[in-house]
């Protein structure tokens, strides 16, 4: 699998777009576009460049363009709630260059480099964030731009953000956005339910499983069961959040193949069991 391009459409004239979320962000798909996604309602999984984690309620995220990315939203039987989330597109090129280098867009020039690897913001930044862009959504002209400006001020300001990509990530993205790592992410996504092997993954690489092996650690952080087992574990957190099925049931779906590796693998990414954990939310 690759990354689709997805076509961002503004408003005639506009260089800035708000927009409450549908369920495009569920595909791995990239723009040139700069992106700020705030999720207000709903819980699942994210995934932006090499990074995976579970996102919750006032999770915020701040993209530079051309990163691979997608939300996959867990749903209850009434699907996502109604403006479940919203996001704000823009170019670099609507700022413009001169803009951009006078003295007091310097904190805003450190932020957008710093989206290069992406960006997850506190949910204190997130609830600030949230009336701005709400106004963004339903504004235009000079009252739309001013809540953009409130918006990045507060991104600037935050001193609880955090970059999501690891560092070599940039370097192995083509202009595409299309890459070896994301192919590999892609596959393992769609397939952690069954039991996954070095060489599929290596072969949707198109690398020999031992180049890949050292390749794919080199670049995540994680050899490929780890990283695997993590993202196992990220989906069974929330299916014990989320719903009353068994834990063994819960082991079966999310590809662990028995209740001992589950408990054990459990723990080592959530410092608890999974019916402790389950205990925390009832």
């Amino acid at each position: 699998m690759v990354a689709e391009r997805e076509n961002i459409e503004f408003d005639e004239k506009s260089g800035f777009r708000a927009a409450y979320l549908d369920d495009r962000g569920s595909i791995w798909h990239f723009h040139p576009e700069y992106e700020l996604v705030l999720n207000i309602k709903s819980y699942g999984t994210r995934i932006i460049g090499d990074n995976v984690e579970l996102f919750d309620r006032y999770d915020m995220t701040f993209i530079a363009g051309n990163i691979p990315h997608s939300w996959n939203h867990y749903r209850h039987e009434g699907g996502l709630p109604e403006k479940h989330g919203i996001s704000c597109h823009f170019s670099k090129e609507s700022l413009g260059d001169s803009f951009l280098q006078q003295h007091e867009m310097k904190s805003l020039r450190t932020l957008m480099e710093e989206a290069e690897r992406g960006i997850a913001f506190s949910e204190a930044d997130a609830r600030l964030a949230e009336p701005f862009l709400h106004t963004m959504t339903i504004s235009a002209g000079m009252a739309k731009i001013a809540a953009f400006f409130s918006v990045m001020n507060i991104l600037c300001s935050s001193g609880r953000r955090r970059l999501l990509c690891s560092e070599s990530y940039k370097s192995a993205t083509d202009n595409r956005g299309n890459t070896r790592m994301t192919d590999a992410y892609s596959y393992i996504r769609q397939n952690y339910r069954n039991q996954i092997t070095l060489r599929e993954v290596a072969d949707v690489a198109n690398m020999s499983a031992f180049a890949f092996s050292r390749f794919f650690k080199k670049n995540s952080g994680a050899g490929l069961v780890e990283y695997i087992n993590q993202v196992r574990s990220n989906r069974a957190c929330y299916l014990l959040r989320e719903t009353d099925n068994p834990v063994h049931e819960i082991a079966l779906e999310c590809g662990f193949q028995s209740i001992s590796n589950f408990n054990k693998q459990f723990r080592k990414y959530n410092s608890t069991n999974p019916v402790e954990y389950r205990e925390q939310f009832r």
